[in-house]
């Protein structure tokens, strides 16, 4: 048993790194991929032949280019035929994606609840969009790989517990068995479920869905009503001991500062946190965007404030993880260049006290879809990293 175990396990391990290496160099041929793995043709061809028929990779035309013989035949992933399907749950909102192997959004789908819902109340309604859009991708003629959903809070990783979730409000609630459960009852048992962390899949958005573009380690900030960060290093997640890693929202920047959600003063998340600023002007969240982007003095001089405090939890991030790149992402990106440049500028003028090159910093890919679409990346990674 130990024997077939191990060859299909080196089998699933020979098969997905034929799909990184196609996903990353698209247009290889499976000769060049004997080369680059080292496993001689016959196995490629017929790994590679099992790829195409599941609907992972398939063929592109032959490029004609007078040379004489048989043409290498190109390789590419299939948009097609496979989905895979991403949630955010968010404060008082679920949203749901199904995107291609590339991450390209087919579909989407937003509802919002109340914060101080029920949690059954709330994983019903998170259940109920999950097998519609099931539903609604399998009639549209494409396999659903799995289930990615990415939550505000610490995840036990292997149970797919989320711990805590402060701005939810939630505590030690078993997630992936509860959708599990329900998808089982409906019949949709084969689908695989994964649970994480938001701003762990947002990372994951940027590194599956542009594995040319990123680098690595790659640092992403999430920032919204909370602040999280998710870190990437060696193509995989650095979540710590518990799932708490990435917590930074909670890191002190001034011992004496306001205090935070969490009960401790001074932390990221009381100075720069979507809600906390909303607050201060007693404003909603849409109101404050909309103030900041009219120029409002008083708004964009608060927004100032909190950008030097992003920049300097951004320098402390740096000087801790030496990230090769830094991505920024969330709803808090919408607040404008009083916020977003302040805190570039303040980062830039710490390293620059230091004589130290900054790494590259950019605004996330997907946006406001970063979780949900980081939630179907989740899938992806999971197949590409079956160890």
């Amino acid at each position: 048993m130990a024997i077939t175990g191990d060859q299909r396990l080196l089998k699933r391990i020979n098969r997905m790194a034929l799909v990184r290496l196609v996903r990353g160099h698209p247009g290889l041929s499976r000769a060049e991929l004997a080369v680059e793995t080292g496993l001689t043709k016959s196995t490629v061809s017929l790994l590679v032949q099992e790829l195409i028929d599941e609907g992972w990779l398939c063929e592109d035309d032959v490029l004609v280019t007078g040379a004489i013989g048989r043409r290498p035949t190109p390789l590419r992933l299939d948009d097609q035929r496979l989905a895979l399907i991403g949630v955010e749950l968010g404060v008082g909102m679920i949203g749901v994606v199904a995107t291609t192997l590339n991450g390209e959004v087919i579909s989407k789908y937003s509802h919002s609840f109340t914060v101080d819902s029920e949690i059954p109340l709330v994983l019903s309604m998170l259940c109920r969009a999950i097998m519609d859009t099931v539903h609604a991708t399998r009639g549209a003629g494409r396999e659903v790989l799995g289930v990615g959903i990415g939550v505000p809070g610490a995840v036990q990783e292997s149970s797919g517990v989320l711990c805590v979730a402060p701005n939810l409000g939630w505590r030690d609630v078993a997630i992936r068995d509860e959708v599990m459960r329900v998808l089982q009852a409906h019949s949709l048992g084969d689908i695989q479920v994964f649970v994480q962390n938001d701003a762990d899949v947002a990372a994951l958005s940027e590194v599956e869905f542009s594995p040319s573009s990123t680098h690595d380690p790659l640092l992403f900030l999430s920032l919204g009503i909370g602040v999280g960060a998710g870190v990437v290093v060696g193509g995989r997640l650095l979540l710590g001991r518990g799932g708490f890693a990435g917590e930074v929202g909670h890191i002190q920047l001034q011992p004496d500062g306001p205090v935070c959600s969490c009960g401790r003063k001074g932390c990221a998340e009381a100075f720069f946190g979507l809600q906390v600023l909303a607050n201060s002007f007693h404003l909603s969240r849409e109101q404050l965007f909309e103030r900041a982007s009219q120029g409002d003095p008083e708004v964009v001089s608060a927004l100032r404030s909190a950008g030097q405090h992003l920049g300097v939890l951004m320098h402390n991030l740096w000087v801790t993880l030496d990230p090769a790149q830094i991505v920024l992402g969330g709803r808090s990106c919408r607040l404008g260049p009083a916020f977003l440049d302040s805190a570039r500028e303040t980062f830039n003028a710490l390293a620059h006290e230091a004589g130290l090159e900054t790494p590259l910093v950019v605004q996330a890919k997907y946006a406001e879809l970063m979780v949900p679409v980081g939630a179907s990346a989740l899938v992806l990674h999971k197949y590409l990293q079956p160890i």
